[in-house]
């Protein structure tokens, strides 16, 4: 996706419509160069991570495991919810979750979102796919920078990234290791050469954090508060 982005060789092609990059690239089958290009990229170091092939080996068992029987039971055993229910209401997390993933590659690559740091490529920097995906909508960034393990300029202290957060989280203690992240002056001189004109680097101030913060999570928990706000409308 990232080395052939918006050309055939990429599997969900944000030229052949917002529609097919959000989810119509399951549905068909995939064009001939994603295939060829994609035998073609050297897996030998995922292939060769036991906790990669551990997870390959046992797929199956762990669907039915992690999606299946754990989220559906605990709600029977737990709250007394029924079993047509329970599995309802985890399909619709489900679907909730997938289209949210879907939108990093559908509307952070479509629209008239701003590129601030490569004008020239189509992934853009789209707030609402920032929230709903909890730090992934910092996309023409990530693109620019794919080796940044935050997917984004700023860190969770600084903006909405709670994926960022997770990963620190491990680092502190001492599951996650080697996080790489460009220099300042780098970033600085990529937005001068290749982002939009109108775009200046800036560092985030502590009340832009906390604002955006409290927005991410208002955003994020709207299957809590959006239910309520309808039943004191309507009723």
């Amino acid at each position: 996706h990232h080395r052939y982005s918006e050309t055939d060789a990429d599997p969900h092609n944000a030229k052949r419509g917002f529609f097919f990059a959000h989810m119509g690239w399951l549905m068909c089958r995939k064009h001939p160069e994603v295939t060829i290009k994609g035998k073609e990229i050297d897996m030998s170091d995922l292939l060769a991570d036991p906790v990669v092939r551990f997870q390959r080996k046992y797929y199956l068992l762990l669907v039915a495991l992690i999606w299946l029987l754990i989220p559906v039971s605990v709600p029977v055993l737990a709250f007394g919810e029924t079993w047509i229910d329970s599995f309802l209401i985890s399909v619709l997390r489900l679907t909730t979750i997938l289209h949210y993933s879907f939108l990093v590659n559908s509307m952070a690559h479509i629209g008239s979102a701003y590129r601030p740091y490569d004008k020239h490529i189509y992934p853009r920097e789209n707030r609402l796919v920032t929230y709903l995906s909890g730090g992934e909508g910092y996309h023409n960034y990530h693109h620019t920078f794919p080796f940044d393990y935050s997917a984004s300029e700023h860190g969770w202290k600084d903006n909405w990234n709670i994926a960022t957060a997770f990963i620190d989280m491990f680092a502190w203690i001492g599951w996650a290791y080697d996080r790489r992240r460009p220099t300042e002056a780098c970033v600085k001189a990529r937005i001068a050469r290749t982002g939009d004109s109108d775009h200046k680097y800036q560092r985030l101030t502590r009340v832009y954090a906390i604002i955006d913060s409290i927005m991410g999570a208002g955003v994020d928990l709207w299957p809590i508060w959006l239910p309520r706000v309808i039943r004191l409308i309507l009723f």
